[in-house]
């Protein structure tokens, strides 16, 4: 049969299966997109899950190394304390009249400035 003298339904239920095979891959690609999403969702997830612990891991990291330096200069500052207390009861038992005046003035001017 020539295409000239083809019937047209022929023609309409050609049209028809064609529409309906289209119809068909489409909705496979669909499907396929689906699954897809979801195994970019999955991925993603994890992704997040990681980073998340990466950074808990970071932050516990940082804040036992800022303990560390805490402590570390919190020793220092009583060491330097230490030192200056020896320092000043090494001068007032060298010069306890002087070390007396000193104090003595020291309270004058606070008094001052309180009044004011």
């Amino acid at each position: 049969m020539t295409p000239s003298q083809a019937k047209p339904e022929d023609a309409a239920s050609g049209a028809a299966r064609s529409k309906t095979a289209s119809r068909e891959e489409f909705e496979e690609q669909i499907a396929i997109l689906k699954e897809e999403l979801e195994l970019l969702k999955a991925q993603l997830s994890r992704s997040s899950e990681r980073s998340a612990a990466a950074a808990r891991k970071a932050a516990v990291s940082g804040a036992e190394n800022l303990r560390e330096h805490g402590e570390a200069a919190m020793e220092d500052l009583r060491a330097n304390a230490r030192d200056v207390e020896a320092q000043i009861t090494a001068t007032v038992r060298e010069k306890p009249i002087t070390s007396l005046a000193l104090a003595a003035g020291v309270g004058f001017l606070f008094a001052l400035i309180a009044r004011r």
